[in-house]
């Protein structure tokens, strides 16, 4: 097992117990110091084998590294010929970098309901939001929950829609036997903070179809190839590449994904025992079909009581005993960016009722593989109290 490298000069990370912290070893830097010795850091064989090895690792036949999980959303879209006058079933809860591709692609949002225990979004919801413009719903896995793929999947085959899935939060969960980025047509993953498998920045898109893959390539960015190719400009692609450096980190991270997993899988039991001071603490949801569950971060569920202010007041208290935490999501539909949209798209608050009350009360806690069992004693401990202050002792909910 490789032991966990700190960094020597980071702010305040000495007395602060912070939000994330990646699991870096010897292991990356070895890969990193190699990298850059090399004669390439742009488009070299370090992003191949990545792309490689991490589509193996979920069961796929292809991978396209990106620049992030946004612009490999963008690209899924995009690839799927997705744009202006199209619509997407999306939710809004969640990691909502990688749905704001949507408008990046000229597409217009159509926000559906969650499953209130999964943070999901709902199968039921989303049949209700499929029109005659809806060309594709993304799925995503709410803080490393799986969604319903399964009857995802036999909704939009039966609308005639594509299914993507949107698993930046979620790797290492498994669902009917397979790992998530498993169940889309394309299946996005980002590699930024604070997800298990970190790179600083970065994504990846898999799926089994080539002409996908070739169409994700294409709109990536230029080859050196295409500099003489007849059909060079014919579409105008990004520069939205990985680099060999990131790609090193990645390649890394992942020979080390199961000894990650595991450290923050011991965290969590950590957090179990101590949750057990709440009164009226429900154990982290387990959905039908669902194997196994690698959350993101530490999200705890604010009892009825307590609203989007007394959360805020909550982190406030928090901080003030250097424990770093915040709002798990910024709901998208209330989002200036998308308010414009309307009721029609559910863009106005009072549509989404779950969304609200799960999004205006989750609040993410630390959540990685360094944490001891002593600091998330005190940070618990520092939760209950600060709870106990705001909400006259409600009791909060998992």
């Amino acid at each position: 097992m490789d032991a966990p490298v700190n960094p020597p000069d980071v702010d305040h990370d000495e007395d602060w117990i912070l939000l994330t912290d990646p699991d870096v070893s010897g292991r990356e830097l070895e890969r990193v110091i190699r990298a850059l010795r090399s004669s390439r850091l742009s488009a070299g064989p370090l992003v191949e084998d990545f792309e490689a090895e991490f589509a193996a690792h979920h069961g796929r036949a292809y991978g396209v590294a990106t620049a992030s999980g946004t612009i490999g959303m963008w690209l899924a879209l995009r690839a799927l010929g997705i744009g202006p006058g199209d619509e997407v079933v999306a939710c809004s809860y969640g990691w909502h970098q990688t749905a704001h591709a949507i408008l990046l692609a000229g597409a217009t949002p159509n926000f559906a309901e969650i499953d209130y225990w999964s943070g999901c979004i709902s199968p039921s919801a989303a049949a209700d939001r499929i029109g005659p413009k809806t060309k594709a719903i993304i799925g995503n896995n709410c803080n490393g929950h799986p969604a319903a793929w399964k009857a995802l999947r036999q909704l939009a085959e039966s609308r005639g829609v594509a299914l993507l899935e949107d698993s930046t939060e979620a790797i290492g969960s498994r669902y009917l036997g397979k790992p998530v980025g498993s169940f889309g047509d394309l299946s996005v993953f980002d590699f930024s903070q604070p997800g298990a498998l970190c790179c600083g920045e970065g994504g990846m898109v898999l799926t089994d179809d080539p002409h996908l893959a070739t169409e994700l390539r294409y709109l990536r960015a230029h080859r050196l190839s295409d500099r003489t190719s007849v059909s060079i400009g014919s579409r105008v692609p990004l520069q939205g590449g990985m680099s060999d450096l990131t790609a090193a980190l990645g390649l890394a991270q992942l020979e080390r994904i199961d000894e990650i997993l595991a450290r923050r899988k011991q965290v969590e039991a950590f957090y179990r025992d101590e949750m057990q001071s709440f009164e009226g603490i429900k154990p982290p949801y387990l959905g039908p079909d669902v194997d196994e569950v690698h959350w993101m971060l530490y999200v705890v569920h604010l009892g009825a009581r307590f609203s989007a202010s007394s959360r805020a007041q909550i982190v406030d208290d928090l901080e003030a005993d250097l424990i770093e935490a915040a709002p798990f999501s910024a709901l998208m539909h209330q989002q200036f960016a998308y308010q414009a949209l309307g009721e029609a798209y559910n863009c106005k608050r009072g549509c989404l009722k779950n969304t609200e009350r799960i999004g205006d009360r989750s609040l993410a806690l630390p959540f990685y593989g360094q944490l001891g069992a002593d600091e998330v004693k005190f940070l618990v401990k520092t939760l209950k109290d600060a709870c106990t202050n705001v909400g006259a002792g409600a009791a909060i909910y998992l």
